[in-house]
């Protein structure tokens, strides 16, 4: 990321070696605690799916690596000074509520491991993934109604789960009588425990080898170097000035889907070589169902660091970007002001959150639309890459299963690429190998591939989400936790917004019908199938300036159709579908004489539905 700090005369302060040793160790932990945890875990979630995350944080809380984000060491030392912690010890908490912001679902179990060096606490190794069940009232514990977290499943909070190297069996029991898959949810809690011991011992040996100081100092300077960069190379781009935009979640699984507001004011001050404000006030109300974030803790330490790789897009190019680690030095460069308690960031306990990623997700996008606004659009157009899906039921042998997928969508165009097709937002996730869900559960697989048109028109078209097709072999019930079925990925300069997500069953059938995107118990008749299409992302640039090769090799590849090509492109083609350039060229002249004045965003015509008409909001034009 740079070079190590120097001092006035220039002479540098650290061993560069040392400093790529510790760092290139930090990565190297991470990943190692990752792969025994993918290895030795039970759930299809953790270990097929790979919905978990490691982080390494020094001793005074620091985030230190930045491949992923993770969850807070906070709430562990607030309940649990780090002067009574010993070697062997774990500690364990889910609770939203208390954990400074750092979990925002009960299914995501955290765990944490200090490494200690000479007898004092010196780092912490954490994992938290999402798992398959903790109680609550439907299996899965993200009961899409839930009007209190009470309803959401079993709150754990900070608590030494190993003490001394010995588990605590009892809190065990309890956890695990609790949950609907007793067996995964302890294999893979044995699997996260032993794998941050393991990390643990890892990074103990750092400080052995080259002493706590010299350690400390390359921590020091690893968090250093990553706000001079971002200061350098990222906040320099964004001009002095304020710029607020706003985008909203559809429903909250209670109330009828109205525009559940999340409103951010970006402002760049100059001082301290540069620096920004995120507002979110104009958010709006807590709602009474389970969308709700706690945001508003360890000043927003957690959402500074969630948010925060949205800014990489303003890098000098698309390597670059890939380059910049997010880590504990982009904290210094934000600051968070957050509305009273009461709203959808600051909801009140007992609010229900287990579906809060339509909050969390959309922040991403409202950002990187209020940075869009102050550098002409130089950022990428909406994504939505994660929604729950799933069945269960009963097998072959009376056995109660339950499948839940984390699938994917397609990313937004860029002013110089288009989006990415099937992407997902957890690092290093995947979607179910479809062998092994056939040979685990009760139905067949019948379409794994992309949802055709379903990518933003853009000069860079957006990424196409899945088609996913299931055929049921048994009675079974239907999950669903998504948002963006009636609200599109946004498009911006000019690019329209993406196809929404959408779950029919037994299409073209005698039983064809439409799932809300939030089911908890969706009946589904053996034989009849489920066809999942997950979203596009939204396009980037005028549609009608996409070069005609460009169709013809998207029309070639499958990923539009002829249809999508006439009517988001001005494309005509002959009968043996080559394009006639003659008749695009003039339908195009008359598709550009024919729209009027064009907002910066576009919503796509969902909008319209929950806006009582308007489609535009006040804040979409530049």
């Amino acid at each position: 990321m740079g070079q190590p700090p120097a001092d006035p005369e220039g002479a540098a302060v650290l061993n560069p070696v040392l400093l790529e040793i510790v760092e290139g160790t930090l990565a190297s932990v991470e990943r190692e605690v990752e792969t025994a945890i993918a290895r030795t875990s039970r759930s299809p979630m953790i270990r097929d799916a790979h919905d978990f995350r490691v982080g390494i944080h020094d001793a005074r809380l620091r985030k230190l690596t930045g491949r992923s984000y993770s969850a807070l060491v906070h709430p562990v030392v607030r309940d649990y000074p780090i002067s009574e912690m010993r070697p062997g010890d774990v500690f364990f908490h889910n609770d939203v509520y208390l954990s400074e912001g750092g979990i925002g679902h009960l299914p995501d179990l955290c765990v944490t491991v200090p490494v200690f060096h000479d007898g004092a606490v010196a780092a912490f190794v954490q994992a938290f993934g999402h798992h398959d069940d903790i109680g609550g009232a439907c299996p899965g514990s993200m009961p899409s109604g839930a009007r209190s977290v009470f309803e959401e499943g079993l709150m754990v909070p900070p608590i030494r789960l190993w003490d001394a190297g010995v588990p605590n069996e009892a809190a065990l029991k309890i956890m695990t009588r609790n949950s609907r898959m007793p067996d995964s949810l302890a294999a893979d809690l044995d699997a996260e425990c032993s794998a941050c011991l393991m990390g643990a011992r890892r990074l103990g040996e750092v400080f052995a080898r080259y002493g706590r100081g010299a350690v400390e100092e390359c921590f020091d300077a690893i968090i250093d170097l990553t706000t001079q960069t971002f200061r350098r190379e990222v906040l320099a781009k964004i001009p002095d000035g304020s710029y607020t935009w706003e985008d909203y979640a559809e429903h909250d699984g209670v109330d009828p889907p109205t525009l559940h507001r999340q409103r951010i004011t970006v402002t760049k001050l100059p001082e301290d070589g540069g620096r920004l404000v995120i507002d979110f006030t104009g958010t709006g109300p807590q709602a009474k169902g389970p969308i709700n974030h706690c945001g508003d803790y360890a000043d927003g330490n957690f959402l500074k660091k969630w948010l925060a790789p949205v800014l990489r897009n303003l890098a000098d190019s698309p390597e670059r970007m890939a380059e910049l680690d997010v880590n504990e030095g982009v904290v210094p460069l934000i600051e968070m002001r957050f509305p009273p308690p009461g709203t959808l960031l600051t909801p009140v306990f007992p609010a229900p959150t287990n579906a809060r990623t339509f909050v969390i997700l959309r922040l991403l996008g409202v950002l990187s639309g209020a940075l869009a606004k102050a550098v002409d659009g130089r950022m990428p157009a909406d994504q939505e890459t994660i929604r729950y899906t799933g069945v269960y039921g009963t097998d072959a042998e009376g056995l109660p299963y339950l499948m839940r997928e984390v699938l994917g969508g397609g990313s937004g165009g860029r002013y110089y690429a288009d989006g990415e097709d099937t992407i997902h937002v957890v690092p290093d996730s995947r979607n179910i190998p479809v062998e092994f869900a056939e040979a685990r559960w009760p139905f067949r697989v019948e379409k794994l591939g992309l949802a055709v048109d379903s990518g933003g028109p853009g000069r860079f078209r957006g990424g196409l989400g899945y088609e996913k097709q299931i055929r049921m072999l048994r009675d079974a019930e239907f999950m669903s936790i998504a948002d963006r079925s009636i609200l599109a990925c946004w498009g911006v300069k000019g690019g329209r917004a993406g196809r929404p997500f959408e779950v029919v069953i037994d299409p073209g059938g005698p039983a064809e019908r439409v799932v809300d995107a939030l089911a908890d118990a969706e009946p589904v008749r053996a034989g009849e199938v489920i066809r999942i299409r997950t979203t596009g992302g939204g396009g980037w640039g005028d549609p009608l300036e996409r070069p005609v090769d460009e169709i013809s090799r998207d029309l070639r590849w499958g990923k539009i159709s002829a249809g999508g090509a006439l009517s988001d492109y001005g494309v005509v083609l002959t009968d043996d579908r080559v394009v006639d350039l003659a008749a695009t060229e003039s339908l195009r002249a008359e598709m550009r004489a024919a729209r009027g004045p064009q907002p910066f965003f576009d919503r796509g015509p969902g909008y319209a539905r929950l806006s009582g008409g308007a489609t535009s909001a006040d804040c979409d034009w530049r």
